[in-house]
């Protein structure tokens, strides 16, 4: 039986300084910098990763550059690249419990929500593997004419740069990976380096799979290196990132220059609208409410589809609030590897902080706190030195605070309240991003106008969060431009080309001379 090369016996002990993969090789940065990778939940380091630089980001796109050229990888019959997809599949299957495992400790999630990502990732190598071969003949196109044979087909678009965040690092890379390998690309990528070993990990299981040297090339390394040469680089034809607005828009400054595809997912400020008549029933409160927990605390609120914008009928707001702040407190936090742990901490100090700052400016401008609003007492399972936040509810919010424009990023959910059904989504499309949104209804009628309305590009009735690999991902408005996911994520990694066969040529006689 094939044993992990992560094996739970030895999770402590990580220590990938070579995860720099270049041309079918791993290696050290070239100036021979590392960085610690920290434990959120105690704030210790217990991993190392090479501290790439420019220099090995123009080694790895020349790597994936003679790869796409030269290599076999484009040529390969779309059945073949189906099938790597899809033992990559089997292999993170064979790996699920230590790359939980990692995810967590490099993430500061729970194992179980670890063990979620990994299925969520083999599903979408699957996914695109089954989606790839049912393309591969192209699309004919009817010419209007016998004697002409008309095809669109498509291409990959070449060498592909990938970038990815800290909060999901290994579902994030899969989302760009394997599309990008079923259109027949090559890549480079760039984790977030505060979250970088899982997509180390993926690269090597994807080596195990057979994937031809050059084809995948990982770079570990700050953005403001690694991420802008990338961004920039002139031999790179797409780049797709994940990660903040302010980022992203200078990612697609730099790709612009040489115009590049750009796919970009930028987070979103995510409306979760309650009606009253959702908890006319006692079983429709209790779900309406747990539904909401789950929406905006789920791995501390670091989500960008996080429904961090309760938006409640007026009627109902008292008693929802009231319950919702009473099983919020209740929360267990603690080391996400911890059994009976519900919420991990903060991914750093720095996020830790940026939340309190969001908290304190939310009070100064006139919101109440129902509940958290601190850092947490140190136990057993919640080390001193741990990012951690509590789970925290902010009544009396309104459109004027900084909390309610801006993503916090954090386990911070705000409380506005509506009137009127035009009230709520109006309420529910005032914000710059358009990523997510639900509507909690037992109306069916008033279910389907309302999520007609909102200006998200997922919305949810009666339910918040899942996601289907054959559903586009993406957003309106600044939350992002194209999408992952479905058959547009494919789309995005390929060039249609269209090919007109005149089977009965013959002189046209537009010139007579």
């Amino acid at each position: 039986m094939r044993r992990s090369r992560y094996g739970t016996e030895g999770i402590h002990d990580v220590s990938v300084q070579h995860s720099i993969h270049v041309g079918g090789e791993w290696r050290h940065a070239l100036s021979g910098a590392t960085r610690d990778i920290i434990d959120p939940s105690d704030a210790k380091p217990f991993a190392q990763v090479a501290e790439g630089g420019a220099e090995d980001v123009d080694e790895a796109v020349a790597a994936a550059r003679a790869a796409f050229e030269d290599g076999p990888w484009r040529r390969t019959s779309v059945a073949e690249r189906a099938a790597l997809l899809r033992r990559t599949a089997d292999l993170l299957v064979c790996d699920r419990e230590s790359l939980g495992l990692l995810e967590s400790r490099d993430a500061g999630k729970t194992v179980e929500e670890g063990r979620v990502d990994v299925d969520c990732v083999a599903d979408a190598f699957r996914y695109f593997a089954d989606l790839v071969r049912g393309e591969a003949a192209g699309r004919v196109v009817d010419a209007g004419s016998d004697t002409v044979h008309s095809v669109v087909v498509y291409e990959p678009v070449g060498v592909c740069s990938l970038i990815t965040p800290w909060n999901y690092p290994l579902l994030q890379a899969s989302w760009k990976i394997a599309p990008a390998l079923a259109a027949g690309n090559t890549f480079v990528i760039k984790p977030s380096e505060i979250t970088p070993l899982t997509t180390v990990a993926l690269i090597r299981l994807l080596g195990e799979a057979g994937l031809p040297a050059g084809v995948a090339n990982v770079v570990t390394g700050p953005g403001e290196t690694v991420g802008a040469r990338l961004a920039e680089h002139p031999d790179v034809d797409l780049v797709s990132f994940t990660g903040g607005l302010v980022s992203g828009t200078k990612v697609a400054r730099a790709a612009a220059a040489g115009v590049k595809k750009v796919a970009l997912e930028l987070g979103g400020k995510n409306p979760n609208v309650v009606f009253a008549d959702a908890c006319a029933t006692s079983e429709g409160f209790d779900t309406a409410v747990d539904q909401a927990l789950n929406a905006a605390f789920i791995h501390s609120g670091q989500v960008c589809s996080a429904g961090s914008r309760l938006i409640i009928e007026e009627s109902v707001r008292e008693r929802f609030v009231a319950e919702l702040a009473r099983r919020a407190g209740k929360i267990r936090l603690g080391r996400g590897t911890e059994s009976g742990v519900e919420c991990g901490p903060l991914v750093s100090e720095q996020q830790r902080a940026r939340t309190e700052e969001y908290v304190a400016s939310a009070i100064g401008e006139g919101a109440v706190v129902r509940c958290g609003g601190k850092r947490p007492e140190p136990s057993d399972v919640r080390p001193a030195t741990g990012y951690f936040y509590e789970p925290t509810v902010l009544d009396q919010c309104h459109r004027g605070m900084r909390v309610v424009r801006e993503e916090v990023f954090g386990p911070v959910l705000t409380v506005e309240t509506f009137l009127t059904e035009e009230e709520a989504v109006a309420l529910g499309n005032d914000t710059e991003y358009g990523l997510a949104g639900a509507v909690w209804t037992s109306d069916s009628g008033r279910a389907r106008r309302v999520a007609g309305r909102l200006r998200h590009g997922t919305v949810w009735i009666n339910d918040f969060h899942p996601y289907l690999p054959q559903a586009e991902w993406g957003g309106f408005g600044k939350s992002g431009v194209g999408r992952e996911l479905g058959p547009s994520g494919l789309a995005e990694y390929r060039e249609p080309k269209h090919v007109y066969e005149n089977l009965s040529a013959a002189p046209v006689r537009w010139f007579r001379g």
